[in-house]
Parts: structure tokens; C-alpha cells; sequence
């Protein structure tokens, strides 16, 4: 996945915002909190850092080209960054970022996910 994929699938999502941050990281939020960052590519392979499950961490916190989260995952969060091949393919990424972009959402107040309409039915 390049930087232009990875942005537009992130747009996708429902109730999305874009910031360029952190040393022109591209940064993905819902309802203010951040659940995808993209940059800092390592040869071809774009550098995309995304939250999981306390399963889905150890799961891919030792598989080739992924790692914790630096920084965040230093600080007890579950975080995983895919920053080398092999990694994860495209889809497989995609199923993460969709899973971080309901956890995020899922740990914002009722109040908010009500006025965003995010996983209501659930």
C-alpha cells in the first residue's frame, strides 16, 4: 500500500479526519482521536502505525516487518507499526485499520459516537 492508498482508504472510513503532523506523518482520527499514522517509509514499503487488540499485539507485534509501536507501544499501548516487507498484505492492513478505526471509536464517549452515528447498533 502506497501513501495515496493508505490516505484514501482511511478517508473511507466513516466520520474521519486528516492532520499532517509529527514530521509530515499523515494522521487519521475519529472524533478526535487518532487511529491510523502513516510515513516514514522504509524502502518501498510505507511505514503505517495503527492500534489492536490486546490478542491482535501479540499476535503481530513479532511477525517479520512489524514491530510495537515506537514510542507508543513504549508507553503500554497496543499499538503495531508495519514498517518493512514482508509485513501484511494490502487487505490484511486494510482489516487492521478498520479494526483500529472501531476501537478508537469504540472508546469515545456515547454521547459522541451518538452525534457521530458510529456503532450504534452494536
Amino acid at each position: 500500500m502506497d501513501r495515496d492508498e493508505f490516505n484514501a482508504f482511511c478517508k473511507s472510513l466513516p466520520q474521519t479526519t486528516h492532520v499532517v503532523q509529527w514530521g509530515g506523518a499523515d494522521v487519521w482520527k475519529v472524533g478526535g482521536k487518532v487511529f491510523a499514522i502513516g510515513g516514514w517509509a522504509t524502502k518501498e514499503t510505507l511505514g503505517v502505525t495503527f492500534k489492536t487488540s490486546e490478542i491482535g499485539y501479540e499476535v503481530l507485534k513479532d511477525m517479520p516487518g512489524l514491530r510495537p509501536a515506537p514510542y507508543l507501544a513504549s508507553r503500554g499501548m497496543k499499538w503495531i507499526q508495519h514498517y518493512d516487507a514482508p509485513g501484511l498484505s494490502d487487505n490484511d492492513l486494510k482489516d487492521h485499520l478498520k479494526s483500529s478505526h472501531r476501537i478508537v471509536a469504540k472508546g469515545l464517549t456515547k454521547k459522541l459516537q451518538r452525534e457521530l452515528d458510529l456503532y450504534q447498533d452494536e
